[in-house]
């Protein structure tokens, strides 16, 4: 069959697409800002009509209607990655979290993570009939492999991306056209406490680096420090604006990666509007697989690869939280391990954690002598390599336990030095000197 007649026959509406779905079916979301919107709202307007419907999804942005309180009892979510419009469901018993790396979700989809209907989103068909899976692919081709019912809505504002983000309109059972812009993330100017933070980080970044980074204040104004550096390159699970600045200034031109020469590699892609224009149709930019991504294997291949991910607190052992607050899950891992130990393997590699020194308004130290009961371990102290604030670089590999003590008392905030060093002088018996 020509492929148009068969997207004449599969063009769905929302209603009719959602009959797919039966009780004690597990659907597959699309991820990040790429989330579907118009099947998730059939859903939640029909969600009366289900029970025992489970969810996976990951970092969903804007308005997830299958999350509001009159869908309890209906849906159940399942994540390993909790954001804002996530957390209360599971708070409330009506989700899950489980821990995962990121880069092994993809081969969980069908075994542990069951995978009836997947769910996502993509641009309308090019003139061969492939749909570009837009700013987000990570686990998505294998969802689309494993369901039972493949649903897709071909928003035709979905910027067009490379890569290997292709799915032939053979491989959709339902197809729902539709317009809408994308969910935005925008991130606050960063503080000046943020810009130390930043100038330190951008330290431990030389010529031909290729990067890492994630999204947020930290990562910006690493970014803001780099406009002296040359030919960078990225190859990170995700990437936001000021990528794109430093791709247009030139400073970011890929031309040392081991990988990808001259590409931006990614699996999603989260920011403003205009990170999405720019996206759009740029061949400079290509979207993978996370599990092609996020593989420590692939990472390691890159010569000067730089991770730089951040944390909610770390003890004087160096052990990182980034994940929960005592037994309170706030996010996920992500990749941060992915690129920890891809960073660590790769010749002249380096892995970079970066937070403030205090939280809560300056109220709590983020260095601590132990991480708050119930905690999650994301990085072991085996693992982590520089951890940076807004005082300094503490480079703790290859460290003792005594002298990453040292140096992370160095590098905490003036007013908790005190609480530490008495801690420090309790474990260790000796006297602290600077």
């Amino acid at each position: 069959m020509n492929w148009k007649e068969e997207y004449k026959r599969k063009v769905s509406k929302p209603e009719e697409a959602i009959k797919d779905i039966h009780d004690g079916d597990c659907v597959v979301l699309g991820h990040a800002a790429a989330v579907p919107k118009v099947v998730p709202h059939a859903m939640a307007e029909h969600c009366e009509d289900y029970n025992d419907v489970l969810i996976f999804h990951m970092t969903t942005l804007g308005d997830n209607e299958l999350l509001h309180p009159r869908c309890y009892g209906h849906f159940r979510h399942v994540s390993n990655f909790l954001s804002g419009n996530s957390r209360d469901a599971v708070n409330h018993l009506e989700g899950d979290f489980f821990p995962a790396y990121f880069h092994d979700v993809p081969g969980m989809i069908g075994d542990e993570i069951p995978c009836d209907v997947a769910v996502f989103q993509a641009t309308p068909p090019n003139e061969e009939g492939y749909c570009s899976l837009g700013v987000s692919c990570d686990y998505a081709l294998a969802a689309i492999r494993r369901a039972r019912s493949v649903i897709i809505e071909t928003n035709e504002l979905m910027p067009f991306t490379y890569g290997n983000v292709m799915i032939h309109v053979s491989q959709i059972d339902h197809i729902i056209p539709c317009a809408y812009q994308l969910p935005e993330l925008h991130s606050d100017a960063p503080s000046e406490v943020e810009m130390a933070i930043g100038r330190n980080c951008a330290s431990l970044v030389v010529d031909g680096s290729t990067l890492q980074l994630g999204i947020g204040a930290i990562p910006n104004a690493v970014l803001n420090e780099l406009t002296d550096k040359n030919d960078l390159g990225i190859h990170s699970e995700m990437f936001s604006d000021g990528v794109a600045e430093l791709m247009k200034r030139g400073n970011i031109n890929g031309s040392r990666k081991t990988l990808h020469k001259g590409k931006v590699v990614a699996t999603f892609i989260m920011g403003s509007r205009e990170l999405y224009d720019f996206a759009d149709g740029n061949e400079d930019i290509e979207l993978y697989p996370v599990d092609y991504t996020n593989d420590p294997i692939i990472i390691a291949q890159q010569y000067r690869m730089v991770s730089i991910n951040s944390c909610l607190e770390v003890d004087l052992m160096g052990q990182v939280a980034s994940e929960s607050i005592g037994m309170r899950q706030y996010s996920g891992i992500g990749g941060q391990i992915d690129f920890i130990r891809g960073a660590s393997m790769a010749r002249e590699g380096r892995s970079i954690i970066a937070m403030p020194s205090t939280a809560a308004g300056g109220t709590i130290s983020r260095i601590k002598p132990f991480l708050t009961p119930g905690s999650a371990v994301s990085t072991t102290r085996n693992d982590i390599n520089y951890l940076v604030t807004e005082y300094g670089i503490a480079r703790l590999k290859g460290r003792t336990l005594k002298h990453r003590a040292e140096d992370l008392i160095r590098i905490a905030h003036p007013d908790y030095r005190p609480m530490l060093i008495e801690e420090y002088e309790r474990r260790f018996q000796c006297k602290y000197t600077e």
